[in-house]
């Protein structure tokens, strides 16, 4: 069952909260997909898993530091207002 929050008309206090509960879900469900040795007896012991795994994370870490790069100029010329609570 899948739901999504009208996350557009929330305080940003609730669309913390819901992030934290999002996240827990997330964590929870994949918790309980499946069994190390099962999964360590599937992968093997070539190192092909952790080198697709480690070329996914820099992938996505490039991409996360565009998508601030863009933010961040999007905040600087006053195309969108961002809003720093601390």
């Amino acid at each position: 069952m899948q739901y999504t929050a009208p996350v557009e008309k929330i305080s940003a206090a609730q669309l913390k909260r819901y992030a934290q509960v999002c996240g827990w879900a997330l964590a929870r469900v994949h918790a309980k997909s499946g069994d190390a040795a099962s999964i360590s007896g599937y992968l093997g012991g070539s190192d092909t898993f952790d080198l697709a795994l480690a070329a996914f994370a820099q992938s996505y870490a490039d991409e996360a530091e565009r998508d601030h790069a863009a933010l961040v100029e999007a905040v600087r010329a006053g195309r969108i207002h961002a809003q720093i609570n601390e």
